[in-house]
C-alpha cells in the first residue's frame, strides 16, 4: 500500500501573531490524522518588490492596517475545507492545489501569507510524520550539502534610517569547507566591520535586517 495514502489533514488553524518588529504575520498549524503537527509563520520584510506574491493584510485602523485577519479567514473559510476534502499526497499535490484554488497569477485571492504559510506548516507536518529532519523531507533522502550562506553586513533604503540607496550590502563566505567555518567567516567578517566603522566615527546602529 502506498504510504501517502495513510495519511490525512485532519485540521488546520490559524492565527495572528507579531513579529520581531511587532507587525502581525500568519502563523498556521496543520495536523495529521496520526497526530502530526507542523507549525509556521511567514514574517515579511520592510520592502516589497512589485513583482512579488501579493501579502493579503486588512486596511482600517487595527495595526495601521497590517493586520491579518482577511488572510487568516481565507484559510479557515477556504483553504481548509478545500483540503480535508482532498487530503494531499505530497507537498508539491499541496502547493498545486493552493495555486489552482487561488486562482491568480500573484496570488492575490487567497493571498501568499495564507498560501505559504499553510504549505510550510504541511511540511513540517509531513516530516513529523515520517519522523525525520525538516531539511531531509524537503531534500530528499540524497540530500546532503548546506547552502552557502549569504550575510547581511549594511543596510540601507527601506531597512535602515540613513541616506543609503542600496538596501542591503552582502557577503558570501566563499571557499569554506564546512558550514561552520562559513559562518566564522561571515561573523569575523562583521564585526571587524563594526570595529573598522567605529574607529572612523561613523554610525553602527543596526538596520531591521540586522546590518
Amino acid at each position: 500500500m502506498n504510504c501517502y495514502q495513510t495519511i490525512q489533514i485532519t485540521d488546520i488553524r490559524a492565527c495572528q501573531l507579531l513579529d520581531s518588529r511587532g507587525i502581525p504575520t500568519v502563523s498556521v498549524n496543520v495536523i495529521l490524522s496520526d497526530g502530526s503537527i507542523g507549525e509556521a509563520s511567514v514574517p515579511s520584510g520592510a520592502s516589497t518588490g512589485k513583482y512579488e506574491a501579493y501579502e493579503k493584510r486588512d486596511s482600517g485602523d487595527s495595526y495601521h492596517g497590517k493586520s491579518v485577519q482577511s488572510a487568516i479567514e481565507s484559510i479557515h473559510s477556504e483553504i481548509k475545507p478545500f483540503l480535508l476534502e482532498r487530503s494531499p499526497k505530497s507537498l508539491s499535490d499541496l502547493d498545486t492545489l493552493l495555486c489552482k484554488l487561488d486562482g491568480t497569477s500573484n496570488k492575490k485571492r487567497l493571498g501568499a501569507n495564507a498560501i505559504l504559510a499553510t504549505s510550510l506548516a504541511f511540511a513540517k507536518a509531513m516530516a513529523s510524520h515520517y519522523r525525520m529532519p525538516f531539511f531531509r523531507y524537503l531534500g530528499g533522502i540524497q540530500g546532503n550539502l548546506m547552502p552557502v550562506p549569504l550575510m547581511n553586513i549594511i543596510n540601507g533604503g527601506a531597512h535602515a534610517n540613513n541616506t543609503l540607496d542600496i538596501q542591503e550590502f552582502m557577503i558570501v563566505p566563499q571557499g569554506a569547507h564546512t558550514f561552520s567555518q562559513a559562518i566564522r567567516m561571515g561573523c569575523e567578517t562583521y564585526q571587524t566591520l563594526k570595529q573598522l566603522l567605529n574607529d572612523r566615527h561613523t554610525s553602527t546602529s543596526v538596520g531591521d535586517e540586522g546590518g
